[in-house]
């Protein structure tokens, strides 16, 4: 009796271990709704009600780098990293509008690869001040365009033979005051305030500054965040006055000018030091030939410039897209007669050079 005992025993225990022991290698059977797909990639693992995040690819365009601020010497995007600006500039607004189309400016974005592009309006020389509001609606559509191509574009309040900027000071208060309203959320937008100061008796102390004070201000109420360009004394190239004697603000960047064949090792010692005190600084205007924008184009010399500025993450901008009849011009004058062709084609000497180091990628 004892053995069968054990043995109804051992039964009853094999019974309870079938019916109560799940394997671990079942079937799963349970409500598919939020199982767990796994995708070809074997190291990812989504579930079909998880809303996958976008990856956005880093771009030199707006729409990945949004506003630009400055941080000590150094241009930085909205993501904090650091960042520049590389481009073209037309010339007069009031001369060369006929190259300044959509298709143009998207060419140059496409096959030079530039990020900004610099709209200079004279004031001066039956420029803004001659014919303010068709200037203003002529600039209005090349900036809406560039932004409509998700590029950076500078509105380049153009002084040069009105040397200095107090002349038209009321003038530029009323302006800035409608365009920074106008593009008061757009962070494409970058004002420059006084291209080149310039003669014996304009000084950054005296003159530009207290512009500068007046007119930075104008812009800031509008459109807080927005990055302004500020000039500096004898055509921008005096840079220790400002470098010694700041403007108390943020979000500046001081604008330094070369054109190669004429400014050399010294100019680019002069920068260096502005840096050393923390200046920061763009090279909103340069030209690969004399300082006249005529003469011979010395790709020696801007080879050296352009490995300086890449060095010290400094951005520049050429001079000029026209058509013009000077070295610096970066399309042969011939293109002003087929203006329906692709300019790549009616690429000057310093058009070649440009588009061959201009590339921000």
């Amino acid at each position: 009796m004892k053995k069968y005992f054990i043995i109804i025993i051992l039964i009853l225990i094999v019974f309870f271990i079938i019916f109560n022991f799940t394997p671990v290698f079942a079937p799963h059977n349970e409500n598919t709704e939020n199982k767990e797909n796994v995708s070809k990639d074997e190291n990812t693992v989504t579930t079909e009600n998880e809303v996958k995040e976008e990856i956005v690819k880093p771009t030199p365009y707006v729409s990945y780098n949004g506003w630009l601020n400055v941080e000590n010497t150094n241009l930085k995007n909205s993501k904090n990293e650091t960042f520049t600006l590389k481009g073209i500039s037309s010339h007069g607004l009031q001369w060369y509008p006929d190259v300044l189309t959509y298709d143009n400016l998207k060419n140059l974005k496409e096959t030079w690869k530039i990020n900004v592009f610099r709209i200079a309006m004279y004031t001066d020389e039956n420029g803004y001040i001659s014919k303010k509001e068709e200037t203003k609606n002529n600039l209005i559509k090349v900036v809406n365009d560039l932004i409509d191509l998700d590029m950076y574009v500078i509105i380049d309040w153009h002084i040069l033979k009105d040397n200095n900027p107090q002349i038209y000071k009321e003038d530029a208060k009323q302006f800035f005051t409608e365009i920074s309203e106008l593009y008061k959320d757009t962070p494409n937008v970058i004002y420059e305030i006084c291209n080149e100061p310039n003669g014996n008796n304009v000084t950054w102390d005296n003159d530009v500054k207290p512009y500068a004070e007046e007119i930075i201000p104008v812009i800031r109420k509008n459109s807080p965040k927005s990055l302004i360009i500020v000039g500096t004394p004898f055509w921008c190239q005096q840079l220790q006055p400002a470098a010694d004697n700041p403007l108390n603000f943020d979000n500046l960047l001081y604008s330094c000018h070369f054109y190669a064949g004429t400014h050399k090792q010294e100019l680019r010692d002069e920068v260096s030091k502005a840096l050393a005190k923390n200046l920061p600084i763009i090279i909103s205007e340069f030209g690969t030939t004399d300082a006249s924008g005529n003469g011979n184009v010395d790709i020696e010399e801007s080879k050296k410039w352009i490995d300086f500025l890449n060095d010290k993450n400094i951005s520049y901008i050429n001079w000029s897209f026209s058509y013009k009849n000077e070295s610096s011009a970066l399309l042969l004058e011939s293109y002003g007669n087929n203006l329906t062709q692709d300019f790549n084609n009616y690429l000057s000497e310093s058009g070649k050079f440009i588009k061959s180091i201009i590339n921000v990628y």
